[in-house]
């Protein structure tokens, strides 16, 4: 049986609602069977964004920093510069229907992703602990959406992450928790570029898709504050 295909692409920097206008737009083209699942590899500008299970009193200091409510599963989090965003937006049916093995399976895609920069990251049990985590720090958020079995939103990596910016909010409702990145971590500072490139065929592995590398053009509209940088 041929594997279905997922088409990836690391679209540099996008801005937040831009990101979300194209996870909408590429959902319905999946769920009407118009366009293929696409895993959507980028990084924001500095934004916190409140889930579902969130609440803006959790934003401590948004000074300077954009502040956005979304439908993602989860609580409290910080996108910006140096962090690997992804947005897999694929249709869990017939065979993979079921919301804890999704996220599961999101968090052995990081684990195994670290592994080759010689990291051993691990996922910890409890809802509050979603995510990967390397001792007691944590280097990896997921908070996802599904709607008629079609995802968004996704995770976000941190590698070379300036995680003083996660003192504006409480992290994940986690007070107190320290936040880490690959460069903290490592020393290194891989580019994004190669770490997106690094995932996607791990996530593809993960989920018995065959990956196809697409040209980003066209993918994300010019929108005020939307434009791929």
């Amino acid at each position: 049986m041929s594997r279905r295909e997922v088409h990836w692409a690391f679209l540099g920097r996008v801005g937040y609602a831009a990101a979300q206008a194209l996870q909408e737009r590429v959902r319905e083209e999946v769920k009407r069977g118009v366009g293929p699942e696409r895993l959507l590899l980028l990084e924001h500008e500095d934004v916190y964004t409140v889930g579902r299970n969130g609440s803006v009193g959790e934003v401590l200091d948004a000074t300077g920093v954009e502040v956005v409510e979304c439908d993602r599963g989860g609580r409290v989090t910080y996108h910006g510069p140096g962090q690997l965003v992804g947005y897999p937006v694929m249709n869990l049916s017939p065979d993979r229907r079921d919301v804890r093995r999704y996220v599961r399976d999101l968090q052995e895609t990081l684990v195994e992703t670290l592994a080759g920069y010689g990291i051993a990251g691990e996922a910890r049990d409890g809802q509050d602990f979603v995510g990967v985590w390397v001792g007691g720090a944590k280097l990896a958020s997921i908070g996802v959406h599904l709607s008629r079995w079609v995802t968004t939103h996704g995770f976000a990596l941190n590698v070379t992450t300036d995680v003083r910016m996660f003192g504006g909010i409480v992290p994940c409702g986690l007070e107190g928790v320290e936040i880490t990145s690959i460069e903290r971590l490592t020393g290194r500072r891989p580019a994004l570029r190669e770490v997106a490139e690094r995932y996607a065929g791990v996530f593809a592995e993960r989920f018995g898709r065959e990956a196809v590398a697409a040209a980003p053009a066209g993918w994300v509209s010019a929108a005020p504050g939307g434009d791929v940088r």
